[in-house]
């Protein structure tokens, strides 16, 4: 049976990917994208938390992050790859929740 953590984290990945897939350039910095998760209904996520949804989406090469220096430290930018834009149009893929029709 699946956690509650994990579901949550599942369709946290997958809303990241469906703004992304949104964007004109499919990118979206990580303030940004806390913002979406929250008109999403996930609430307030902590810095750490979105980092690491961004990090794993890296690790399955389903987007890019790029690292800028910010004035308050590093600002992660998240652009979409296409096995990204592939799995935010509905691809099964492990560990992302697969989106709802429209």
């Amino acid at each position: 049976m699946t956690s509650l953590a994990e579901i949550l984290a599942q369709d946290r990945r997958c809303v990241v990917l469906r703004a992304l897939q949104e964007d004109h350039d499919y990118s979206l910095n990580e303030d940004t994208l806390r913002s979406v998760l929250a008109s999403f209904g996930h609430g307030v996520i902590k810095r750490d938390l979105i980092r690491a949804d961004l990090a794993w989406l890296e690790e399955q090469r389903l987007l890019r992050v790029e690292k800028l220096a910010a004035a308050s430290g590093e600002l992660w930018i998240a652009t979409l790859t296409a096995d990204g834009a592939a799995v935010a149009q509905g691809a099964p893929h492990p560990g992302v929740a697969r989106p709802q029709p429209r």
